[in-house]
């Protein structure tokens, strides 16, 4: 009997052409979550992960001051703004690539896994939205409704990789003849485990590890309105997502995500 086949993406920069978490940044202002200050320092956050500029001690300071902007936001306050501004926040950043390449996994018969270090509460709604049968994603703990700005469970470099093996392990996966893709050197061990990697938009470790094991390189370059292509199907009836009630945010995730680390560290 054939084993199921999956395909794994990275979301941000892979997916879409930024950090998913922090593109709400201007809608958590307008909801009252964060200030006008915080929200131009969440700005700043964005143009250094986009650059891929900050070193260690800043990334280090960036992932603190996010994960305790975090603190006491209320968790339904926060579904309800990334609900409502979901379309108009995300649609334009997704990568046509991407969603072809979903399109023809899908056809293939292999299901479709996102695989995040940003929050749940950014994360589900969009697999739910470009229909990925499966999440893995941040969780941030939360008591009495709140964030308190702990990290529950961080789905980040190594643990990505053994949540992908768990999952596989579960549902029965040929890992070797599953597919993952990525950006990130961080994401050199997801990578590792599936037996066809691809580079998507790689960072320059990344390119350059790709280049030493014969990985493909892909570039994304094409947004997308979801709108104006055909629909998307809704995801097929799984077991639950690795990442349910995971919050958003902060971005806490986000920036430890692009800590300059080696893939053998």
């Amino acid at each position: 009997m054939t084993r199921p086949t999956a395909a794994f993406f990275d979301l941000d920069k892979t997916i879409i052409a930024k950090s998913s978490t922090l593109a709400f940044s201007r809608e958590f202002q307008a909801g009252g979550l964060i200030s006008r200050r915080a929200m131009l320092r969440s700005a700043y956050a964005q143009f250094v992960f986009f650059t891929g500029g900050a070193d260690h001690d800043q990334m280090d300071k960036m992932r603190e001051f996010m994960s305790q902007l975090c603190a006491g936001w209320d968790v339904a306050t926060v579904r309800e703004i990334v609900h409502d501004t979901l379309t108009n926040i995300v649609e334009p950043l997704v990568y046509d690539e991407a969603v072809t390449l979903m399109e023809e996994h899908r056809a293939a018969g292999r299901d479709i896994v996102i695989v995040s270090a940003s929050g749940a509460e950014v994360v589900e709604p969009i697999g739910q939205m470009l229909g990925a049968d499966r999440v893995i994603a941040t969780r941030m703990e939360i008591v009495d409704g709140k964030y308190t700005g702990t990290i529950d469970y961080y789905a980040y470099a190594e643990e990505k990789a053994r949540a992908i093996e768990h999952l596989s392990a579960t549902v029965g996966y040929d890992l070797d003849a599953c597919y993952a893709y990525s950006d990130s050197v961080t994401d050199v061990h997801m990578l590792d485990v599936v037996g066809h990697p691809f580079a998507v938009n790689p960072d320059r470790e990344l390119r350059r590890i790709a280049a030493a094991r014969e990985w493909p390189v892909l570039a994304f370059v094409r947004p997308v309105a979801l709108r104006r292509r055909l629909p998307v199907p809704p995801a097929r009836p799984t077991l639950a997502a690795l990442a349910v009630g995971g919050a958003v945010a902060a971005g806490s995730v986000i920036w430890a995500n692009r800590r300059r680390r080696g893939p053998d560290a």
